[in-house]
């Protein structure tokens, strides 16, 4: 396999697209930021124009795979308060071991997902670092119509285009 297939076996796998309709299924009256496909294609590609950016040279399909899972568990948190990174990092081997990806890779895409809320990566130049940044960078809260009613502080908030 080469280029993007691995990645494109991730959306195409069966516990990956359960996932992604429980989160669906949940969120379905939810007006603030959605956890949807737009969200994690938005991260992707943010984290990957982060990348050419800084010349950090991470490869493109560990940036989209990571930024595909980064919030599968999102189901679990409102289901039983687990923190989405934490049950999103345990639902995610099955799937990239399913998908092709060896364990070294599996390590580095289960560590951005862990640390996808953790600010004291921000600033590292490796994928958690650039997940943590896209992944905040992402949400379009400049043009967001519920913003107001948004209970973020406002220095969470992005409000201008960065990437």
């Amino acid at each position: 396999m080469y280029g993007m297939d691995r990645v494109n076996l991730i959306l195409r796998n069966k516990k990956y697209q359960e996932y992604i309709n429980k989160i669906k299924k949940a969120e379905e009256n939810r007006i603030f930021c959605l956890h949807n496909m737009s969200h994690f294609m938005d991260v992707a590609r943010i984290a990957y124009s982060i990348n050419l950016v800084e010349g950090l040279e991470i490869p493109k399909e560990l940036i989209y795979a990571t930024a595909l899972l980064h919030d599968i568990g999102r189901f679990k948190q409102y289901e039983d308060g687990t923190p989405h990174e934490l049950a999103s990092a345990e639902l995610a081997p099955e799937i990239l071991e399913e998908t092709g990806f060896e364990e070294p890779e599996q390590e580095e895409i289960l560590r951005g997902i862990r640390e996808h809320r953790n600010k004291d990566v921000a600033r590292e130049g490796n994928l958690a670092g650039i997940i943590y940044r896209a992944d905040k960078l992402s949400r379009p809260c400049f043009a967001c119509e519920a913003e107001k009613q948004c209970d973020w502080k406002k220095s969470r908030k992005n409000m201008r285009i960065s990437y």
